[in-house]
């Protein structure tokens, strides 16, 4: 790993997550999205002392190895190579029948925003990437270069909410090929209304970057998925703990806890207080949602 990184990622939430998720002194926990390793190392410790044990997974080969270096000093600490949606099959390989904690980050680590050629943020001018597992074929150059345009509308809509999706999707397409992230920007650009561009909240290209990013690493798919499986994985009382940061994700959070039988929410949404979110801006809409299984 060679690339050019010289930030660490502030995990959200962090006393909030250790409060609500580890419950049993002793238990297995497991961290679906290790990152760089702020909410795992933070489990650990509660834990050290009580013959607790934390295994943590990632997709992105890259970030794990920051979380290698950063947790070191943790032997109760198992780091594998995974995704969430595989963590049945790691737990049989481990010989692990239940966990007692589950906790999932769905946001984009700091290191995917910020190492160099990962290509994920607006603010760099990189290769269209965005692939949280580099060993994926799809790309974000692919999405943008070869989808039908009624394809890319759909995706820019229904996963980024761009009320400008089919103007942008047609942009895109009379201008390809696009090779870096500063080119889709200067397209996404030229396909807003003067207004939007400079009265929005957020960045005019958010939208359309967050629906690639989800296309190509079939976020709300996983998520989905995830879900049917996980309440099975759980001790009784075993929680399930997840921080999103959009509306869709939160949406499919939200309803699973509701109607999954097999899962009791926890009060409502945690949402970060003031002075986290003064501390750290990307923590302003992230939302944790806790369930124990029944």
């Amino acid at each position: 790993m060679n690339r050019l990184y010289s930030e660490r990622h502030i995990p959200v939430l962090l006393r909030e997550v250790v409060e609500n998720l580890v419950w049993k002194p002793d238990g297995v926990y497991v961290d679906c999205t290790v990152g760089e390793g702020g909410h795992t190392q933070a489990v650990a410790e509660r834990i050290l002392e009580t013959g607790g044990r934390v295994i943590g997974i990632d997709v992105d080969s890259e970030v794990l190895q920051i979380a290698e270096r950063n947790l070191e000093a943790y032997p109760n600490v198992q780091l594998f190579k995974f995704s969430y949606v595989e963590l049945p099959v790691l737990l049989n390989i481990l010989q692990v029948h239940e966990i007692d904690g589950l906790l999932v980050d769905l946001g984009v680590s700091t290191y995917q925003l910020k190492a160099e050629g990962r290509g994920f943020s607006f603010n760099q001018d990189e290769p269209l990437d965005m692939r949280m597992n580099l060993e994926n074929e799809l790309t974000a150059y692919h999405v943008v270069n070869t989808y039908p345009e009624e394809k890319l509308a759909d995706i820019i809509y229904n996963y980024g909410e761009e009320n400008f999706a089919r103007r942008i999707a047609r942009f895109i397409v009379q201008n390809r090929p696009l090779h870096t992230t500063k080119e889709l920007v200067e397209v996404i650009r030229k396909a807003l209304p003067y207004k939007e561009i400079h009265n929005r909240k957020r960045h005019f290209a958010t939208k359309t970057f967050q629906a690639i990013r989800i296309e190509v690493n079939k976020e709300l798919e996983n998520v989905s998925k995830f879900l049917s499986f996980a309440p099975d994985l759980l001790s009784l009382n075993g929680r399930l703990a997840i921080i999103s940061f959009h509306s869709l994700e939160d949406r499919l959070v939200k309803h699973a806890y509701r109607d999954d039988p097999r899962l009791e929410p926890i009060g409502d949404f945690i949402a970060p207080e003031p002075e986290e979110i003064a501390e750290n801006r990307r923590a302003r809409s992230a939302k944790l949602r806790v369930a124990r299984r029944v």
